[in-house]
């Protein structure tokens, strides 16, 4: 708005050069003011700058300042406002001088009143200093500058006006800190370019980008109030990128312990080493979350499996070491070792170039001496096998789709509670989750899915696990998963497996199955207790000690199986759910417990629900401990499994000793091995029918596979008794 005081009247003084109009003034009061009476608005988020142009033409020379009276409703003056500019105190006669001040209703640099509570005001000037001067003065000009203030009200810093280039070439680290530095909670604006950063960089304030940057890979861009997945895609343009850069902030910053990668879905033309996206920490051990989102696997050859074949020595005395490798610098870290003796999920844990020795995840069962191993290196999604130690890391809510091209996650060789939780694991080409070494400890894997990629495949062509673990106390909870070989591969002790339903079946007549939980370590110390086990079975093994045969280990024992719901559809009738496979000689049961669970067989029945696999060796019947078969439901099988059994034995001619038989009822076709009770059913009578109350004694274990027993009256009886017998001895 342009208003000139005199609103049309003019006042002028003849001849002035300077002026084509103006008014002239003589000051003869203290302060001399003149206003314009008309009303100007004061409107919220506009800026007046008012100005005027003065000289002296003669007498006392005085100080001149823009000025205004600020009023309100009903013509009431607002008290308590800077009503007055800055004064310029003028110097000489018929010298042009120019003053200004801006009015607003905003607390803002370069505003010299601030009048919030105004409504109007009239403006003007004044005069100060001495009296007598007479002063000239042009039309004052009110104008609107809020356009000045645009990019202050708005809180936008752009980085171009403090240095930043954007050419992609010169390095503008310094122009982005100066921008956040100065922005006080506004704003900071990458206008549209690139921008080099060779430095790092941390943004205190919001940040909007229309350009993008760049970055050397040690570098690190630090966002404190947005940080998310989604200001790193705008900040570089790449989704993988992007989520390096991200994941280095992450474990780079104290103030953020999660990425949030805002449902966003992420493709990747290759695995990210995790390691090497942050670059300086071998180690870290703060509790970081990485959540929302997909990370899905784009067709490209850097997922093709590496396979090195390489001659090698193992010795069971170095029972985790293979030496003489040749071509060790060939084999990457984490590759799988398959070989003559080698068991399931043997990974390669670190490899020593200069003393041309591996280091693996667990022993071989029957490897001694040198022969030709097989290392296969899986590729995955997200790799953390640089690390040395990687603790607390939880991925929450995100689907990882493999999509038959990759693999899912590869876990540091050591670390503590790494959590994965209501995530998708989707059609892994060869493994869900993998462990090279004891960075499962404590693993937790909590509402999960893992949907195999080999669903149209029968069971006995299917390669893929949904995950494996070699260290202790891990807890697998209420997870779906489907059609692999196997659910998973577990060497440690001390885990709870609890409200998972895995089903690993096909369509085939009679069809194959495998061992959906394979336990490698004999004492497991383990509860799988409310589970849904659909076609496939427990197998429980050694394979993972370097002298399977029992020496100073303990044996089988520890595992505590309750209230499971254990199914199968047209499988074999030799199919059981439970299978023990001894690697080596000598071993017995010490500790199992198989209570409430329900077996059912479904278009055919199965002979028993439990075996020994004998291909290596059997068990000890003659050690058998704390073996508990008991309050379980049989559907479909022929002969349940029942330890104590209650045998009820009818002698119809009389003998003095009794020969009962406990087939097919003792688990894993133990012995008699324990008497607890045998008391008559009924009367016991001698060859006359006359009735015999003496007490029978008890010959366990008879015959030559010792699975009767004997009870031996004083004299020849018949009659019936019904017994408890074990196949353990429970103490």
């Amino acid at each position: 708005m342009n208003k000139a005081i005199t609103d049309g009247l003019v006042l002028m003084p003849p001849a002035d050069q300077d002026f084509g109009g103006c008014i002239e003034i003589l000051k003869s009061q203290s302060v001399t003011m003149l206003r314009y009476m008309g009303e100007t608005t004061i409107l919220p988020g506009c800026y007046l700058r008012v100005s005027a142009k003065v000289k002296a033409v003669g007498g006392a020379l005085p100080s001149v300042r823009i000025a205004g009276w600020a009023g309100a409703g009903g013509g009431a003056h607002v008290g308590g406002l800077v009503e007055a500019g800055p004064a310029v105190q003028l110097t000489g006669y018929g010298e042009v001088v120019e003053i200004s001040a801006i009015i607003g209703t905003g607390q803002r640099n370069g505003v010299d009143m601030v009048w919030a509570d105004a409504l109007y005001g009239h403006l003007g000037l004044d005069l100060t200093g001495p009296n007598g001067g007479i002063v000239r003065v042009d039309d004052i000009i009110i104008e609107d500058i809020t356009n000045v203030f645009i990019r202050d009200m708005l809180g936008v810093v752009d980085v171009r006006d403090y240095g930043a280039i954007g050419d992609g070439v010169a390095d503008d680290a310094a122009a982005f800190e100066a921008a956040d530095s100065d922005a006080q909670g506004r704003e900071v604006l990458i206008s549209a370019g690139t921008y080099f950063l060779n430095g790092n960089v941390t943004f205190q304030n919001q940040v909007h980008f229309e350009g993008t940057v760049t970055m050397p890979a040690d570098k690190r861009l630090i966002f404190q109030k947005n940080f998310d997945f989604a200001t790193y895609l705008d900040a570089f343009g790449d989704e993988e990128e992007a989520f390096r850069k991200a994941y280095q902030a992450l474990l780079n910053y104290t103030d953020h312990e999660s990425l949030d990668l805002g449902g966003r879905r992420i493709g990747l033309n290759g695995p990210i080493d995790m390691f090497a996206a942050e670059g300086t920490k071998t180690a870290f051990a703060i509790r970081r979350v990485i959540r929302n989102g997909q990370i899905h696997a784009n067709a490209n050859p850097a997922w093709d499996d590496e396979v090195v074949t390489s001659q090698a020595t193992y010795s069971a005395s170095s029972a985790t070491t293979l030496t003489g490798v040749i071509n060790v610098a060939n084999i990457a870290k984490g590759s799988l070792v398959t070989g003559n003796g080698v068991g399931r999920e043997i990974y390669v844990n670190d490899v020593n170039i200069g003393a041309q020795t591996i280091t693996i995840s667990n022993p071989l069962f029957d490897a001694e001496g040198t022969q030709s191993f097989t290392f296969t290196r899986f590729k995955y999604l997200l790799d953390f096998s640089g690390y040395d130690d990687l603790s607390q890391l939880i991925l929450d809510d995100i689907e990882f789709q493999c999509d038959g091209i990759s693999s899912g996650i590869m876990l540091a060789p050591q670390g503590l509670t790494f959590h994965l939780r209501d995530c998708f694991i989707t059609k892994p080409k060869d493994r869900g989750i993998t462990s090279i070494g004891k960075g499962c400890q404590g693993m937790m894997i909590d509402r999960c899915q893992f949907l195999s990629n080999e669903q149209s495949l029968p069971v006995s062509e299917r390669t893929t696990l949904a995950f494996n673990a070699n260290a202790n106390d891990i807890k697998i909870r209420d997870n779906r998963v489907v059609l692999f070989e196997h659910f998973c591969v577990l060497s440690g002790s001390g885990a709870l497996i609890t409200g998972n339903h895995w089903f690993h079946g096909d369509g085939q007549p009679d069809g194959v199955r495998k061992g959906g939980i394979v336990f490698t370590t004999p004492n497991v110390a383990s509860t799988i207790a409310g589970n849904y086990i659909d076609n496939n079975f427990i197998e429980w093994t050694n394979e993972h000690d370097a002298t399977p045969a029992l020496g100073a280990q303990f044996s089988f024992g520890g595992l505590s199986v309750t209230g499971n719901i254990f199914m199968n559809i047209d499988v074999a009738d030799w199919f059981n759910w439970i299978v023990i496979k001894p690697y080596g000689v000598g071993h017995f049961i010490h500790g199992l417990s198989v209570v409430g669970n329900v077996f059912r067989s479904i278009n055919g029945f199965i002979d028993r629900i439990e075996s020994v696999d004998t291909t290596y060796a059997d068990l000890d019947f003659n050690r058998m401990r704390n073996v508990v078969f008991s309050a379980n439901s049989f559907h479909g099988v022929r002969d349940e499994t029942i330890n104590p059994l209650s045998v009820l034995h009818e002698q119809a001619t009389a003998d003095q000793t009794w020969i009962v038989d406990t087939q097919p009822h003792l688990p894993f076709g133990g012995w008699a091995r324990t008497i607890e009770a045998c008391v008559p059913d009924g009367q016991v009578s001698d060859v006359s029918n006359a009735a015999v109350y003496d007490a029978p004694h008890i010959l366990p274990a008879y015959s030559v596979d010792k699975k009767q027993f004997r009870v031996i009256w004083k004299v020849p009886v018949k009659g019936k008794v019904r017994c408890c017998v074990r196949m353990d001895s429970p103490i």
